[in-house]
């Protein structure tokens, strides 16, 4: 499927950029969420017109990301979780979870999808997530998760 971008997207394109995608990742995400329009002549010469006006909303996207960018870059966020006798926690940690105790504890709404966690959390220790603000701003947080005191 081609489509037409009006974004810059991350390892697909520039905004006005046509490029081949998988049908589905056209559809239930591209054009799903106002990322890209499906490759016509008239979508095509559309972007071409409003492409100033996507550089400037871009441009003030990215002044956004750099906003939350200096407020949680390089943070350290604590989870206290209960383990087993071998310091594994009881389940993982995931993005959703992160995603709400950052929208707690700073008042940003991050998404979950924004959220790379790496590798799976489901041991007590240290660990490192990347954050994708925009296409070209990616914040490092740190997270440490701790065994939960018992209350006996």
């Amino acid at each position: 499927m081609e489509v037409v971008l009006l974004e810059n997207i991350k390892n697909l394109g520039k905004i006005g950029d046509i490029v081949i995608v998988k049908r589905g990742h056209g559809r239930n995400f591209l054009i799903k969420y106002g990322k890209a329009l499906k490759a016509s002549k008239d979508n095509i010469n559309l972007v071409n017109k409003k492409k100033e006006d996507l550089n400037a909303k871009n441009v003030a996207l990215k002044k956004e990301a750099k906003k939350i960018f200096d407020i949680i870059n390089n943070k350290k966020f604590k989870f206290s979780k209960r383990t087993k006798d071998n310091d594994e926690l009881y389940g993982s940690i995931k993005p959703k979870e992160l995603s709400k105790v950052i929208e707690d504890m700073e008042k940003i709404e991050i998404r979950p999808s924004q959220i790379d966690l790496g590798k799976e959390i489901n041991k007590v220790g240290f660990y490192q997530a990347k954050i994708n603000l925009h296409a070209e701003i990616l914040a490092n947080i740190h997270i440490e998760v701790v065994k939960e005191k018992d209350e006996n």
